[in-house]
């Protein structure tokens, strides 16, 4: 299984060099879709982590306003979305477990 999953990954960005090579001009649409997809996808992971938080019970969704506010500020100071994601998760999950 997992070499089917290496081989498929690696076909799939393989299939960019064919399809598009070197000294080739990329298609408008495809630069659209390569400078508009990125966000479009944090945001939907956004929309999805979040969408069950509850704010009318306790810890009304506390925790979560502060992770993704050290989130986003990380991500503001040092550019990094390693950084930055992973110090929100951990802080949840600490907020989660030994604050809430």
């Amino acid at each position: 299984m997992i070499a089917v999953v290496a081989v498929a990954t690696f076909a799939t960005r393989a299939a960019s060099f064919l399809v598009f090579p070197k000294g080739k001009e990329i298609p408008p649409a495809v630069k659209y879709i390569g400078m508009v997809l990125p966000p479009a996808v944090i945001g939907m992971l956004v929309v999805y982590c979040l969408k069950t938080t509850d704010v009318l019970t306790y810890p009304y969704g506390i925790p979560e306003l502060i992770s993704c506010l050290v989130v986003i500020a990380l991500h503001v100071w040092k550019r990094n979305i390693f950084l930055s994601v992973g110090a929100g998760t951990v802080l949840y999950m600490f907020l989660v477990q030994a604050v809430f």
